[in-house]
């Protein structure tokens, strides 16, 4: 890092934070590519804004609500969200138990399907683990808002990772034994 006087250094903040600031982009896009793109974007910006950064331990919340501001921004460019978007529908929510393991590029094409306001939530949730109130402070949303959101987006999480296994299990050529058909 640079001396005291002339302020944090890009340079080190690049290498302290990359890795975490990447992951949190493709948690949130799901594509490596637009991941790296806004990784980029990220340290671009906090480049041209790295005066305001007082506080070298805070640099990782700092670029974090670089990131999120920058994907939401670009989502917004993209397409706006549809209401109709956000519904869910109470019958995709699975009876059943869910999958003993999580495969991650499965969780990661579930967190995909999410519309982006409920996934923006439950990455700030699980991945940067903030609490209710943080995530709803910082976008600036009521804690109401942010609890369903989780709540309503874990379903689907849940509904979507369970419909997976059970196609997965319909697959195997195990399968058929284990219902009892061969």
């Amino acid at each position: 890092m640079a001396d005291a006087s002339s302020g944090p250094d890009i340079a080190q903040l690049v290498a302290d934070h990359h890795r975490a600031v990447y992951q949190y982009a493709y948690r949130l896009t799901g594509s490596v590519q637009d991941a790296e793109d806004l990784a980029q974007q990220v340290f671009l910006i906090a480049q041209r804004k790295i005066g305001q950064l007082r506080n070298m331990d805070a640099a990782g919340s700092w670029l974090f609500a670089i990131l999120r501001n920058c994907f939401l921004k670009d989502k917004q460019r993209r397409r706006p969200a549809l209401a109709g978007d956000l519904a869910m529908n109470i019958d995709l929510i699975a009876e059943d138990e869910p999958p003993e393991r999580v495969d991650g590029s499965q969780l990661q094409d579930a967190l995909n399907r999410l519309p982006d306001a409920f996934r923006l939530v439950v990455v700030m949730f699980y991945f940067e683990e903030c609490s209710y109130r943080e995530i709803a402070d910082q976008l600036e949303m009521p804690i109401g808002t942010v609890m369903s959101r989780l709540a309503r987006a874990k379903g689907q999480l849940r509904s979507m990772m369970f419909e997976g296994e059970k196609e997965e299990r319909k697959r195997r050529p195990d399968a058929a034994a284990e219902r009892g058909m061969v």
